[in-house]
C-alpha cells in the first residue's frame, strides 16, 4: 500500500509539472511572429555603428561570393559539354584540348576564389561580432546605470535585464545569420535567372515543395520562443541554485548546515520540469521537421526525373541536365536554407524584442534641462514635510507623514526595528526614490528641482550591504570617488581614516592586491576588514552629506571606537546620518529619529528620549540589559 501510495504521489507530481508547462506556454500569433522583423533594422544599425568599414567590407565580399556558385555551375555545363563534343569527334589533337584546360582552369580560379573569400567573411563576421557584443554590452552597462533603483527591486525587471544580457552574448550570430540570407538573395536571384531562362516550370515545382517545411519551421521556432521566454524566471533561480550550491560565498553554511542535497535536489526537480516541456516540443519539431523535409526530397526528384526524360529525348544537352541539375539542387538547398534562416530571424527577432524593450524602459528620476545647481556649500539643510513612500506594487507604506528636519553641521541617527523604513529614508535623501506623497526640501526647494548628478555628488552612503568588488584594494576604496582613483595620496589618506591602511599594508601587493577570492591572485578579507575598507569609500567621497547604514556592524569594540572617533572628526561642518543597532553608536548623535513601521514617533537627543521613557527607552533597557 506504501509503495503504491508513492507512485501515485510521483504521477501527481508528474501531472504538476506537465500542467504547470501548459499552463506557461503562451504561443505567439503568426502576426506576433513578423512584426518582431521590425527590430532588424535598428539592430542592423547598431552593428553598422560598431564598425561602419568591417560592415561595408563584409557585404561586398558576400556579394562577389554570391555569383560565384551560377559561375561554377555554368563553367562546368561548358566542361560538359565540351568533353561530349570532342567524345563525339573520335581521334582529338591536343591542341583541340586547349579550350577544356582553359575552362578547367577558370573553373580551378572560382574555387580558390570562393574559398578565400568565405575565410575572409568568416573572419569580419568573427571580429564584427566581437565589435558588436562589445558595443551593445557597454551600452547595456550604461543604460542600466540610467534607471530607477525601483527598477532593480521588480522581478519582472530582473527577467527582462536577463533576456536583455543574453542578448548581448547572442546576437552576433543572429548577424551572419542576416548577412547570409542577403548573401542567399542575390545567389538565389542568379540560380533563378538561369533555370527560368532555360526551365521556368521547375521555379513553380520548387515552391510547391518548399512552402509546407518553411511554415512547419516557422511554427516550431514560434514555440521554441515561447519556451525559452516563459521560463525565464525559472531559468533565473537555475542559474541561482548553482551558485548558491558551488561558491566560496555560501561554502561554509552549505557545508555547516547541509544544504547540498536540498539544493541539488531542488535543482533537479526544476531542471527536470524544464527538460520535459523542452523534450515534448523537440520531438514535435523533429517528427514534423522529417516529415515536411521528405515532401522537399520528392519535390527535387520530379523535377530530376523530368530534366533527365527531356535530356533523353534531346531536348537538353548533356551539359544543360548537369546545369539544370546541379542549378535546381543548390537552388532548393538555398530556398530551404533561406526559408529556414529566414524563420529563425523572426524567432530571433524576437529575442532581440527582449533587448530593445530594456533599452526602451526608462526612468522615472530624470533631470530637468532647466535643472537647478545643488548649493555648494549647502547652507540649510533638508526638510521632510509630510513624505510618503511605497514600494510599486505594495499597498503598505514604507514611509508616512514623515516631517523632519537634517541641518548642516549636524548628526543624526535612526533607530527602529528591522521594516521601520531607516534604509528606506536615506535612499530618498539621495534621490534614488522619490517620494508619492509631500515634499524633501534642500536649501528651501524642492529637491527635484536640483540637478540630480550635482546632488549625489554631494552625497557619500555606505550601505550594510555594501559591495565587495573583485577589484584592487586601492580600487576598492577610489569607488567612493572614482573620478580620483589616480589620487594615490587621497587613497592612502581615506584608508588611514578608516583604519584600512594597516590591513592593506600587510597584503602581499598592499595596494594593488585583488580582493576576494573570485581570480586566482585575489586575498579574501575577514568581515571587518571588509568594512574598513567600504568605510575608506566614503572618507575618499568627501561628501557634505555622509549615509552610514550599519558602519560599524563588523567591527570589534575597539576599531568601532576608534572608527566613531574619526568619524565625529570627519564630520565637523557637514551633515551625517547614522542607521545603527549599536546604542553605543546612536548616542553621538545630536538626534535620534525613533521609526516605527514607516513612522516618526520620537524624536530628540539620547537624553531627551531616554527622560521620555517611550520606544527609544524600552529599547536601550533591552540592549542594556544584554551587557549585565
Amino acid at each position: 500500500m506504501a509503495s503504491n501510495g508513492k507512485q501515485k504521489e510521483k504521477k501527481q507530481q508528474k501531472a504538476g509539472s506537465g500542467a504547470r508547462f501548459e499552463k506557461k506556454e503562451e504561443k505567439l500569433s503568426t502576426k506576433e511572429r513578423f512584426e518582431a522583423l521590425r527590430y532588424i533594422p535598428p539592430f542592423l544599425k547598431m552593428i553598422w555603428a560598431a564598425s561602419p568599414s568591417m560592415a561595408i567590407a563584409n557585404l561586398l565580399l558576400r556579394l562577389v561570393r554570391a555569383g560565384l556558385p551560377l559561375a561554377l555551375l555554368y563553367v562546368g555545363k561548358l566542361i560538359i559539354d565540351e568533353v561530349v563534343r570532342l567524345v563525339n569527334l573520335g581521334g582529338v589533337e591536343s591542341s583541340e584540348l586547349q579550350t577544356i584546360w582553359t575552362l578547367i582552369a577558370i573553373e580551378l580560379g572560382l574555387a580558390v576564389l570562393s574559398d578565400v573569400l568565405g575565410r575572409a567573411v568568416t573572419l569580419l563576421d568573427a571580429l564584427l561580432g566581437d565589435k558588436f557584443t562589445n558595443d551593445i554590452s557597454v551600452k547595456l552597462i550604461q543604460h542600466a546605470a540610467t534607471l530607477d533603483l525601483i527598477h532593480f527591486e521588480d522581478a519582472e525587471f530582473y527577467d527582462k535585464l536577463e533576456r536583455a544580457r543574453q542578448q548581448t552574448y547572442s546576437r552576433h550570430a543572429l548577424m551572419s545569420m542576416v548577412f547570409k540570407q542577403l548573401q542567399d538573395v542575390v545567389t538565389i536571384t542568379f540560380l533563378a535567372a538561369g533555370l527560368i531562362v532555360m526551365a521556368p516550370w521547375l521555379i513553380l515545382l520548387l515552391a510547391v515543395a518548399l512552402i509546407p517545411a518553411f511554415l512547419g519551421e516557422a511554427h516550431f521556432n514560434a514555440r521554441s520562443y515561447s519556451l525559452i521566454r516563459n521560463w525565464t524566471e525559472e531559468r533565473r533561480e537555475l542559474d541561482y541554485l548553482r551558485y548558491v550550491g558551488a561558491s566560496d560565498v555560501t561554502a561554509k553554511e552549505v557545508k555547516i548546515f547541509g544544504l547540498s542535497r536540498f539544493l541539488s535536489n531542488r535543482y533537479g526537480e526544476l531542471a527536470d520540469e524544464y527538460y520535459l516541456a523542452n523534450r515534448n516540443l523537440s520531438i514535435k519539431r523533429a517528427s514534423w521537421g522529417g516529415a515536411l523535409a521528405i515532401v522537399g526530397s520528392l519535390g527535387y526528384y520530379i523535377a530530376y526525373v523530368i530534366i533527365v526524360w527531356r535530356t533523353v529525348q534531346g531536348q537538353f544537352s548533356i551539359g544543360d541536365l548537369t546545369f539544370l541539375a546541379g542549378s535546381f539542387s543548390r537552388l532548393r538547398g538555398l530556398l530551404e536554407a533561406f526559408l529556414t534562416g529566414f524563420t529563425r530571424i523572426a524567432e530571433r527577432a524576437l529575442y532581440l524584442k527582449d533587448l530593445f524593450d530594456f533599452f526602451d524602459i526608462q526612468a522615472r528620476i530624470l533631470p530637468t534641462s532647466n535643472s537647478l545647481p545643488v548649493p555648494s556649500p549647502i547652507k540649510e539643510g533638508f526638510r521632510f514635510e509630510n513624505v510618503g513612500f511605497r514600494y510599486p506594487g505594495s499597498e503598505q507604506w514604507a514611509l508616512r507623514n514623515l516631517s523632519f528636519t537634517l541641518n548642516t553641521n549636524e548628526i543624526i541617527a535612526l533607530v527602529g526595528e528591522n521594516g521601520a523604513g531607516k534604509t528606506t529614508l536615506v535612499k530618498l535623501l539621495a534621490r534614488l526614490y522619490d517620494p508619492d506623497e509631500g515634499i524633501i526640501y534642500l536649501d528651501g526647494k524642492d529637491l527635484k528641482l536640483y540637478d540630480i548628478e550635482g546632488l549625489r555628488n554631494k552625497v557619500g552612503v555606505i550601505f550594510q550591504d555594501y559591495v565587495r568588488y573583485a577589484l584592487s584594494a586601492s580600487d576598492n576604496i577610489a569607488v567612493g570617488r572614482i573620478a580620483e582613483r589616480d589620487d594615490r595620496e587621497r587613497i592612502v589618506e581615506s584608508a588611514d581614516l578608516s583604519l584600512a591602511r594597516p590591513v592593506i599594508e600587510r597584503l602581499p601587493d598592499q595596494f594593488e592586491q585583488v580582493l576576494g577570492k573570485r581570480f586566482s591572485n585575489g586575498t579574501e578579507l575577514s568581515g571587518g576588514q571588509w568594512q574598513k575598507v567600504a568605510l575608506g569609500r566614503a572618507y575618499m567621497r568627501n561628501a557634505e552629506l555622509l549615509i552610514l547604514d550599519e558602519p560599524t556592524a563588523a567591527l570589534d569594540a575597539r576599531a568601532e571606537y576608534e572608527v566613531f572617533q574619526r568619524f565625529v572628526d570627519l564630520t565637523r561642518g557637514k551633515m551625517a546620518v547614522l542607521i545603527s543597532h549599536r546604542f553605543s553608536t546612536v548616542r553621538m548623535a545630536h538626534r535620534i529619529l525613533v521609526l516605527e513601521n514607516g513612522v516618526l514617533i520620537e524624536e530628540g537627543s539620547h537624553e531627551a528620549l531616554l527622560e521620555l521613557n517611550g520606544r527609544y527607552a524600552e529599547l536601550f533597557m533591552l540592549q542594556a540589559e544584554g551587557y549585565r
